[in-house]
């Protein structure tokens, strides 16, 4: 009778109920039912629902904030390498079809990789990408390399099936095929995301490993699983970076690590000059023979000036003379690596009432939400160096990551004399 208990009303019963619900469901089910995260949130005063400790998010912000200050220390300006070539590896053998990461790592891998597709475009619009997946043993190429997002994931979106061992030189060995052909000005990277703790090779691949270091190859590995030593000593030689991420939201982070260019991309790219070609865009109800798919197309596209071809998308390079095709919005967007925006400077946190930011503004300047926390005392913000307006943590990890000006430098007006003598 020790594991059993009365009734009020004389009867017996087995252990609790919520012991009995708690053997049904699973660890991460149960960290969101015994921590009542919904309870954790508040309405503000537009409505909208928002955590009641911010902390976490916090101390997120300042992570990526931290991230951003030594990659400004290491290298602030990125003249050579703005055109990359990056490869991403995704590894479907069996262990893709661990439940550690719900539903499973496939998926996960899958949906971080697509946000980290569409991110990479926006801050690198010169640049391609390729995908490779690895399963029974052998490396498939899902997609060539091309600027179109789209394409790339649905390409990886209808080939999510787990099944086999894992072959890191082979997978290697395919990438090291591809990017052996491109130009020299041209940056090679190779991003693989791991699941196996094993690789199933047919050779030595420690002479792939120096065959990718000669090619200039700068391989970097995100494992899912543990650290291998394999992965580790790649990284080492080829120049990349080694992680391994222990949840959902560090997979997350650790992606988005690589979309924008590394500052030690010039010790590999090469100074040069490239020839590119500007397409007019065709007709909405043109019919033409499209280059890339060698198929008939009917809608819009773009052509070559030199030879007159038709492609579907740009960047690419022309396949019939081999010009590489760019839209002067893509070099546009690439201007803010040349110059980059200076670090906004952390405003200590004060408690008195002579508090600057007391007088010179309770809210963000960008999104004019307030910087007092609770209390009305003044929560964590950056300021500019030129401008010196108020900014939250969203609003400069936002402007430094995505806008690439201050607001409040633009909106700065010039001077009269200058528009006098303009006019």
């Amino acid at each position: 009778m020790s594991n059993q208990r009365k009734r009020p009303n004389g009867g017996e019963r087995e252990e609790d109920d919520e012991e009995d619900d708690a053997e049904g469901i699973g660890q991460w089910e149960r960290a969101y039912v015994d921590d009542r995260s919904w309870e954790a949130l508040q309405e503000d005063e537009s409505g909208l629902l928002r955590p009641i400790d911010t902390s976490a998010i916090y101390h997120a912000q300042y992570r990526r904030r931290l991230r951003m200050l030594s990659a400004a220390a290491a290298g602030t300006r990125i003249q050579k390498g703005l055109i990359r070539y990056l490869y991403i590896v995704i590894d479907f053998s069996r262990a893709a079809a661990e439940t550690d990461f719900r539903p499973s790592r496939m998926a996960i891998m899958a949906k971080h990789v697509e946000a980290f597709i569409r991110e990479f475009f926006d801050q690198n619009p010169l640049s391609q990408i390729g995908l490779v997946s690895i399963k029974n043993g052998i490396a498939h190429t899902l997609t060539d390399l091309g600027g179109s997002p789209e394409s790339h994931i649905q390409a990886l979106m209808g080939k999510l099936e787990a099944a086999g061992d894992s072959s890191l030189q082979n997978a290697l060995e395919l990438v090291h095929e591809h990017l052996n052909q491109i130009p020299s000005y041209g940056h090679r990277e190779v991003l693989i995301l791991y699941s196996a703790l094993s690789t199933s090779d047919p050779g030595d691949i420690m002479e792939t490993i120096q065959k990718c270091k000669k090619s200039r190859l700068r391989c970097s590995v995100i494992g899912l699983s543990a650290e291998m030593f394999i992965c580790k000593h790649l990284c080492q030689e080829t120049g990349g970076l080694y992680s391994v991420a222990v949840d959902e939201v560090h997979l997350k982070d650790l992606l988005l690590e690589h979309a924008p260019p590394p500052p030690a991309i010039a010790e590999f790219a090469i100074s040069n000059l490239i020839k590119m070609g500007f397409p007019q865009r065709a007709a909405e109800g043109s019919m033409a023979i499209c280059s890339c798919h060698k198929e008939v197309k009917i809608g819009a596209g773009y052509t070559c000036p030199r030879c007159k071809a038709r492609v579907c998308e740009l960047p690419t390079e022309c396949t019939i003379c081999g010009l590489t095709l760019v839209s002067s919005p893509h070099l546009a967007r690439s201007y803010h690596h040349l110059f980059p925006i200076a670090p906004f400077d952390e405003v200590p946190t004060l408690t008195s009432s002579n508090d600057p930011r007391r007088k010179l503004g309770k809210s963000c300047f960008g999104c004019q939400q307030s910087l007092l926390g609770a209390g009305n005392k003044p929560g964590p913000c950056v300021t500019c160096r030129k401008c010196k307006h108020y900014f939250c943590l969203d609003c400069d990890i936002y402007i430094h990551e995505s806008l690439h000006n201050c607001p409040g430098c633009e909106s700065i007006h010039r001077p009269k004399s200058v528009s006098l003598m303009e006019e």
